[in-house]
């Protein structure tokens, strides 16, 4: 959790007031505290660019990030792997709804690796009026070894492969 830091503000308000108006009274005080409130929001603003990067944002800042990036958070995952998972965020969405994207997904959400085989029910024919290969019927089956986590495992394939697919997880 964030903890309350004394920041000094690199804009103190008092600088753009006369000088006879602090001394009247006080304005000066009033203007410090302002200093003191906004000067967490200027360290956030100057620092940006260090929120969004998964290595370099605060722990308590990663399950907005990843939030913002559409990615669902385990609350059993450490920092560590959340971090992990957030590098490869762009890979993750690049082939989302492909069978490479399952891969990717089971292999960084559930941390294992996977075989996926897609029925065909999306596959084309490469004679002009053959028949498709596979089956009409789309599925995508997902292998994983035994002692995987098939909870992290069903999260994974399930925010990877396309809504209408339906999937069935086997181990072994």
């Amino acid at each position: 959790m964030r903890q309350a830091v004394d920041l000094p503000t690199p804009f103190p308000l008092a600088r753009g007031v006369p000088g006879v108006l602090l001394d009247a009274g006080a304005l000066g005080d009033l203007l410090a505290a302002f200093d003191q409130v906004l000067a967490p929001a200027l360290a956030t603003i100057d620092n940006i660019d260090a929120y969004l990067d998964p290595d370099l944002t605060p722990a308590d800042f990663l399950g907005w990030l990843a939030g913002w990036l559409g990615i669902a958070l385990d609350d059993r995952w450490p920092p560590e792997h959340v971090r992990r998972v957030l590098r490869h965020t762009p890979e993750l969405l690049r082939w989302r709804g492909t069978v490479r994207g399952v891969l990717a997904a089971v292999r960084v959400l559930a941390e294992v690796e996977a075989e996926v085989i897609d029925s065909g029910g999306a596959q084309w024919s490469p004679r002009p009026y053959g028949i498709p290969p596979g089956s009409r019927a789309p599925l995508l089956r997902v292998r994983v070894p035994r002692d995987a986590d098939l909870r992290a495992v069903e999260a994974a394939v399930r925010g990877a492969k396309p809504a209408h697919v339906p999937h069935r997880i086997e181990t072994g």
